[in-house]
């Protein structure tokens, strides 16, 4: 195995070199942002020039970004349904150029209860696999024993359903996967047919059943880190029934698994391995448990999302996976790559002024009807703006809702970190609390009491004073004493983090935060609540850190945690219902107007 790894490293050795020449070619557009930028929004307008869209915003002729901001207000997705709505329809015209060959629409979750329909296109797959490609070789290179081990990367259905015009939709990893030539799918443990998998327990299952049983893992891919904590204990809660399954050459799941993806993992699942077998067996002996650290020792890096709540995960991937690099994927969306990242351990990456155009409203002038708006040589290091993006797939002047922070500049081009999205944010009496400053707050009150956190959401409370509260499983706060100092630390470091909170607090207009313990699986289920709401994927899916809802704490306790109890108790009716004592009540005090 060790000799045709080693092997098939030697082979890649010339998609590597067109791969560094791809990151050359980024680096070098990245030296001159205002001029790679102007070109960019040239060859976008003209790419979709003659659509419907274009003629009644008059785009013909336009060659700067004044001319274009006259004529294309700034605009979120329900501006652009009406012409997606016709795409769907099977009339691209509506928004595509003649030349600009629709692909797919990729799903994810909008402010609204429909769900979000974005176009998928040539132009489109091409700049996100052009961008992938950068990513990928400035990271082999900074861990070169990448090249030579196998890969763990997951990806969703490209083909949930089709439009009424025929177009698959789905999740562009998918699209991605599908695309590679058999060279390169050899680099991965799991085959892209995993991905049509609906059951997501058995998808998870069979996710770990093929990748426990490969010792050579040397990077591990997915969007949100919190996939990697489920996979991690998945791994240790099921851990016999892997090894069995390794050992016999079987799948548990398999009654859920449809017979096209039998049919492609059928020859590494038959594969009979008692060696892999009793080396798991003796990591269980050895430790009490089947975690990735141990069981994926040659693993060189994690490729994660690590801005805004996502790093709120890091601590507890490291209990995991041990002292393994990490490396941010890049600020992107179902809409597009927005950065690409150079360096481990940060989430900033230089913005790809290659593929989108980018403009940036500062934040302090967001919502003003006369805001101002910048292009993205404009910036100013330490800033927070709300990022637009024109794309190739026919979105202009979109406003994603990201607030992002300008960390610095390569060459002309700015570096920029997501902080969070726009409407997570909470204010009861002026403080203004945002998902990155819990964030933090959380992350550094859990650090210092060395405390796993799996999973966390605050959201605002109503009374009189009002006030936070901080729900976490019981599972990681195994002592009501714990809780009490968590919050109490948490305090703290928001005190330090938002000097608004802090004087509210100082004045009593807030009340301290409240420790709220949750029964073990309430964001398992709360989870497969929200994707079953919005249509959106597992891999898609991202745990809200902040909820600015007043009433969250109660539509918990109603929509998750009683059906939860109430499970609990027919399997065991000796129980008490479980975690109902630690919720709060409906909140029914007056509720001051603003």
């Amino acid at each position: 195995m060790r000799i045709a790894l080693e092997l098939r490293a030697r082979a890649g050795a010339i998609p590597r070199a067109l791969f560094r020449r791809q990151a050359r070619r980024f680096l070098a557009a990245a030296k001159n942002c205002r001029s790679s930028q102007s070109q960019v929004l040239v060859e976008l307008l003209a790419l979709n020039a003659g659509s419907r869209f274009a003629r009644q915003h008059r785009l013909e002729g336009v060659r700067n970004a004044t001319q274009y901001r006259r004529r294309v207000p700034v605009a979120d997705y329900e501006y652009f349904r009406p012409y997606i709505d016709e795409v769907r329809a099977g009339r691209p015209e509506a928004l595509l150029g003649p030349k600009n060959r629709l692909l797919m629409f990729s799903l994810t979750s909008g402010t609204t209860a429909q769900p979000k329909y974005i176009p998928i296109t040539e132009r489109f797959l091409a700049d996100y696999r052009a961008g992938w490609q950068a990513w990928g070789i400035q990271a082999a290179d900074a861990h070169p024993g990448i090249n030579s081990r196998n890969i763990l990367q997951l990806s969703s259905d490209d083909n949930l359903f089709r439009t009424p015009g025929g177009t698959p939709c789905g999740n562009i990893s998918g699209l991605v996967a599908a695309c590679q030539n058999r060279a390169v799918r050899t680099m991965y443990t799991v085959p892209g047919a995993v991905a049509k998998i609906r059951n997501s327990d058995a998808k998870l299952y069979t996710t770990m059943r093929l990748a426990v049983a490969d010792r050579n893992i040397g990077m591990l891919m997915t969007a949100n880190p919190s996939t990697l904590i489920q996979l991690a204990k998945l791994s240790d809660a099921r851990k016999e029934d892997l090894i069995r399954d390794i050992a016999d050459g079987t799948l548990a799941e398999s009654e859920h698994v449809p017979a096209e993806v039998h049919r492609a993992i059928a020859r590494r699942i038959s594969r009979k391995d008692k060696h892999r077998a009793r080396e798991l067996e003796a990591i269980v002996e050895r430790t009490g448990r089947l975690s990735p650290g141990e069981f994926w020792p040659e693993m060189q890096l994690l490729a994660i999302w690590t801005g805004g709540s996502a790093g709120a995960y890091l601590s507890a991937l490291h209990d995991d996976f041990g002292n393994v690099p990490v490396r941010d994927h890049g600020l992107s969306a179902s809409e597009g790559r927005m950065t690409i990242p150079v360096s481990d351990g940060t989430p900033a990456g230089i913005l790809d002024v290659t593929t989108h155009f980018f403009e940036f409203i500062p934040e302090s002038e967001y919502g003003k009807p006369d805001a101002l708006v910048l292009e993205a040589h404009e910036l100013q290091e330490g800033q927070n703006y709300y990022i637009l993006l024109t794309t190739s797939s026919g979105l202009c002047r979109y406003n994603i809702c990201d607030v992002v922070r300008c960390t610095g500049f390569y060459q002309s081009t700015p570096m920029v970190e997501f902080l969070h999205k726009g409407a997570h944010i909470a204010n009861l009496t002026g403080e203004k609390i945002s998902e990155s400053q819990v964030v933090a707050a959380v992350r550094g009150a859990s650090d210092e009491m060395r405390l796993c956190l799996s999973q966390f959401t605050m959201s605002p409370v109503w009374g009189n004073p009002p006030k936070y509260h901080l729900h976490v499983e019981q599972a990681d706060i195994p002592a009501p004493h714990l809780g009490e100092s968590l919050v109490d630390r948490v305090d703290d470091h928001l005190k330090l983090i938002n000097c608004e909170y802090r004087d509210k607090r100082a004045s009593g207009r807030l009340a301290p935060i409240k420790c709220v313990p949750l029964p073990e699986g309430t964001w398992s289920s709360f989870a497969q609540l929200r994707r079953q709401k919005s249509g959106g994927s597992v891999e898609q899916y991202k745990h809200p850190c902040l909820v600015p809802d007043l009433e969250f704490s109660s539509k918990l306790l109603m929509e998750v945690v009683a059906p939860l109890s109430a499970q609990a108790m027919e399997n065991n009716p000796s129980i008490l219902p479980m975690g109902t004592a630690n919720l709060p009540a409906r909140e029914t005090e007056h509720r001051a107007a603003g």
